[in-house]
């Protein structure tokens, strides 16, 4: 490539280590990450080793105390070998480390950041339900009622990416009348073994394959009140306070997908002969080529444009899902011309 991706010292040693680990070790399994829909998890130790699943935490609770650009330039790197890979990772690193670190007590802190960030524990985040979506505040049915110095809770959470194997999840529980607004729900802390919950099913998906998910179920789970995160009916607030941060962060994984199928055209068009002469000689080729670098670019360059904004406190909840939505749209027709290209 090339565009120049210097970011300063800091992150370009940053890129090259992520960019070594995923080609030494994470691409060499990817294949069989996705045929048997399985994460490896030694993986995550080593991430921990290489001080990639705390990036945004403190270093006083285990972090590595790096920007939102670094974090969305090590899922980038790491989805350009598995894209699987990267979307766990950002879901621990993400959705749970950062949220975590953002809402919770010191005493919170204290307890999970640690061992979540050495890769000893694995962390998610459950909000989304069967029949909860797009309208989850409004739509949520799992709840849990108080009962002296625990929360009682029923119900199941669906799509988690993470589920089968975390031990540390964020969980939002509905907590009071729907009919009250968006005050009802509350972010609760629920840790594996916990009495009254369980996981069911492992989902066998389509794409994204070795990402694990699954449903989670309460049944009369009992969960501490020091367990609260952020406050009780305060979980949309939870909610809200890392949503930009998790949508640009995230726009890492269809950076990475793009930059693989670059990796993997371009060899082939040089290779491929078709009339006596490579295939990237012609026109229409050459056509598809320019529409992904472009597509490439320009979404990457938004996605760093935005991370810097959260670093700097200038966030656009507005350009945060936009730079999200546009780097994943990229992503789906990149793939689809890299197809076409092969």
């Amino acid at each position: 490539m090339a565009f120049d991706l210097h970011l300063g010292e800091e992150l370009d040693l940053l890129r090259d280590t992520v960019a070594r680990f995923a080609r030494d070790e994470v691409a060499p399994l990817a294949d069989e990450i996705d045929r048997s829909n399985t994460f490896p998890m030694h993986l995550w130790q080593r991430m921990g080793e290489l001080g990639l699943l705390g990036m945004t935490v403190p270093e006083a609770f285990g972090g590595s105390g790096m920007s939102y650009l670094a974090h969305v330039v090590a899922i980038e790197e790491l989805s350009r070998a598995s894209a699987s890979v990267g979307l766990s990772y950002g879901a621990h690193s993400n959705l749970c480390v950062n949220n975590l670190y953002l809402n919770g007590s010191d005493a919170q802190r204290s307890k999970y950041l640690p061992k979540l960030c050495s890769g000893e524990h694995i962390g998610a985040l459950a909000m989304s339900e069967p029949g909860a979506g797009s309208d989850v505040v409004g739509s949520m049915r799992c709840t849990a009622v108080q009962r002296g110095d625990v929360w009682v809770a029923n119900g199941s959470k669906m799509w988690i990416t993470n589920g089968p194997d975390a031990d540390v999840l964020i969980v939002y529980m509905r907590t009071d009348d729907a009919g009250k607004g968006s005050r009802t729900v509350t972010a609760f802390l629920v840790e594996k073994g916990m009495p009254g919950f369980s996981t069911a099913q492992k989902l066998d998906k389509l794409g994204m394959r070795g990402s694990n998910t699954c449903e989670l179920v309460f049944r009369d789970c009992e969960i501490p009140a020091e367990n609260v995160l952020g406050g009780v009916n305060q979980g949309v607030k939870v909610l809200m306070r890392g949503l930009d941060s998790e949508r640009v962060t995230l726009s890492g994984g269809p950076l990475g997908i793009m930059q693989a199928a670059m990796d993997i055209v371009l060899p082939y068009v040089h290779e491929r002969r078709q009339f006596g002469q490579a295939i990237g000689t012609f026109e229409l080729m050459q056509g598809k080529l320019a529409d992904m670098y472009v597509a490439l670019q320009s979404a990457r360059a938004y996605s760093y444009r935005v991370a810097q904004a959260v670093d700097t406190g200038r966030p656009s909840r507005k350009d945060a899902a936009a730079c999200l939505l546009y780097a994943s749209e990229s992503a789906v027709r990149v793939a689809l011309e890299a197809i076409q290209s092969l």
